[in-house]
């Protein structure tokens, strides 16, 4: 019980930085604006990890890998946290283990930006329809455009009505299904077979 607990606080405050850390970084990548609340705290939240990191970590095609590298390393801390607590033994080699925890690490990554986007999409679409002039509104419009755009040009508008985050929503959770099945690929490179 104690080790599901710990595991509870740790998934938790991992989190928080992990989705904090991905939001920095998609608000980059799309040249959103920071000068609003929800970027300020994104800002604040991650400022104190990020901008040291950007003296040793460059940026890559104007991707910003001081906020993309430590979400990796976050997700990675969690997942060797989670196996040691549920007592996995790491009897696959340095090389295994460690290739294991990043590949884990990495597909830990991909799901957190898979439910950011999803909840960014269902946030700007919730917005659309209860209070299109909210002043957070432009930001969640602006984050979820790129993602809605290609399904835009798909599915028509049925009496005014965008049924494109319906059909994202359910893209992004047919590709969380298959991500989430890569977590598998990794185990055996962590034990001994």
């Amino acid at each position: 019980m104690l080790g599901n607990i710990v595991l509870l606080i740790v998934n938790v405050v991992l989190g928080f930085i992990t989705v904090m850390l991905l939001a920095r970084f998609f608000l980059q990548w799309l040249r959103l604006p920071f000068r609003n609340q929800v970027g300020q705290f994104v800002l604040s939240t991650t400022d104190w990890l990020v901008r040291p990191l950007r003296r040793v970590v460059p940026g890559l095609f104007g991707l910003d890998l001081a906020s993309l590298l430590p979400a990796w390393v976050a997700q990675t801390l969690y997942v060797f946290i989670e196996l040691s607590l549920r007592g996995v033994p790491f009897d696959g080699g340095a090389a295994g283990v460690l290739l294991g925890l990043w590949g884990l690490g990495v597909v830990e990554l991909l799901r957190m930006a898979i439910y950011l986007v999803f909840a960014v999409v269902l946030i700007s679409a919730v917005l659309s329809w209860v209070s299109p002039h909210a002043p957070a509104a432009p930001l969640f419009h602006g984050f979820a455009a790129p993602f809605l755009r290609p399904f835009r040009r798909i599915v028509p508008m049925i009496a005014n009505v965008d049924l494109s985050p319906l059909v994202l929503l359910l893209v992004l959770q047919i590709v969380l299904v298959v991500v989430s099945s890569l977590r598998a690929n990794f185990i055996p490179l962590l034990v001994a077979g």
